[in-house]
């Protein structure tokens, strides 16, 4: 069973119980199944091996944080290259993370949902169990599945620092 930890952080004024455990820099990432906008079943980092990972845990894609976001991390990554994949991953239905992407000219990201089982957001402690949504978060993981870098935000408002990510992308392209 995870471990569940009440008070961490705050939604909408409400105290929280976040379940499962930060994720530590040095350990192996671990692997997650997610959906894709098809409502397919993935496997978050199988889906993306022999690349480096930014993976940006979200609430929600239609909310302006979220929405801003997602759309400078898709900015971001036309000038990254074919060796980074940012996933950016939230409980927003499938279908509404498509249309979302459609609409906001979203295409350089990829966008998952884990709506069905919370499973990403239980193994990296971003989980908030009361509304069932993601705590706002960002891991950078190399391509030996190593975790690299670690942001976990103070609020879900808070957004995260794009150029110490993009940083620490690029350094592990060196691991």
């Amino acid at each position: 069973m995870a471990t569940q930890r009440f008070g961490l952080l705050k939604f909408k004024g409400i105290e929280q119980t976040v379940v499962g455990d930060d994720i530590q820099v040095g350990q192996k990432a671990p692997e997650f199944t997610i959906q894709k906008n098809d409502w397919s079943m993935s496997k978050g980092l199988k889906e993306t091996r022999q690349k480096v990972r930014i993976i940006a845990a979200i609430p929600s894609l239609d909310t302006s944080v979220c929405d801003r976001e997602t759309r400078r991390f898709n900015l971001e990554a036309a000038g990254l290259g074919k060796e980074i994949a940012i996933l950016v991953i939230s409980m927003d239905l499938p279908a509404a993370q498509k249309r979302w992407c459609g609409a906001a000219g979203v295409d350089q990201v990829l966008t998952f949902s884990d709506v069905v089982k919370a499973d990403f957001g239980k193994k990296y402690g971003t989980l908030m169990k009361e509304v069932r949504l993601l705590r706002r978060a960002v891991f950078v993981v190399n391509k030996k599945g190593i975790v690299t870098y670690v942001a976990y935000m103070p609020s879900t408002s808070d957004e995260p620092d794009y150029a110490e990510v993009l940083a620490a992308a690029k350094k592990a392209l060196e691991n």
